[in-house]
């Protein structure tokens, strides 16, 4: 499953999820994704996938308890700590296209919340100078943003009452690799939203595996 690391700061940042969504206004929209259109997949495509029909498979998961997150062979993970709580920030899938991040929120029974979020994200983006484009994905809509030397590719899909954000950030020579990485990753993930009321965008408490807590508090013990 790979080797379990940990980082101390964040870098330069039913079945499936169906609520396709419009592209975000304001973003160009220069690339073409047209393999991976939402039109052009059958209606029993993949995951992401709610507990409830979680697949039995073989593929090789982390349980980080609202998300259990496919790790490729030769991939390694990586634990963000948050330095001020002391807890977890985020878990990392770091592979030789990038950085792949799987983030899970709880979300609105409607759905459409990844557009709402896609939005706001490009906006951000443009305004800290990077270049953002839009295109559609196989769950709808697609960012891709170079900031820096750094490309970034972040997609959504709207879930029963959670939303799934997945985003891989690389250098720019693995740009047109790394978003099959990432679908590939967003797309065995299973989710589990749990039962509790929460507000709208709070995200899915993450919790590590009995081992890895070994091992990080083991290195914070050595330090």
């Amino acid at each position: 499953m790979g080797i379990f690391g940990r980082k101390k700061s964040a870098a330069p940042e039913q079945r499936r999820g169906r609520h396709a969504a419009p592209e975000p206004d304001g973003v160009e929209d220069d690339y073409d994704d047209s393999d991976h259109a939402l039109e052009d997949l059958p209606d029993g495509a993949e995951g992401p996938y709610d507990l409830e029909y979680a697949p039995e498979d073989e593929i090789p998961r982390i349980d980080l308890g609202s998300v259990r997150v496919p790790v490729p062979d030769g991939s390694q993970v990586q634990v963000e700590m948050d330095p001020s709580s002391g807890g977890v920030r985020a878990v990392h899938v770091v592979t030789e296209q990038g950085q792949v991040t799987v983030s899970a929120y709880a979300a609105p029974k409607s759905g459409g919340l990844w557009n709402e979020v896609a939005n706001e994200l490009a906006e951000q983006l443009k305004s800290d100078g990077a270049k953002v484009t839009s295109g559609r994905g196989e769950w709808g809509t697609e960012l891709s943003a170079i900031v820096g030397e750094v490309a970034l590719r972040f997609v959504g899909v709207d879930g029963p009452r959670w939303m799934l954000r997945g985003v891989i950030a690389g250098p720019q020579s693995q740009s047109a690799a790394a978003p099959g990485v990432l679908r590939e990753i967003v797309r065995h993930t299973v989710v589990d939203r749990g039962d509790s009321p929460m507000p709208v965008r709070t995200p899915l408490t993450i919790t590590l595996p009995d081992a890895v807590a070994e091992h990080i508090a083991a290195q914070q013990a050595q330090q």
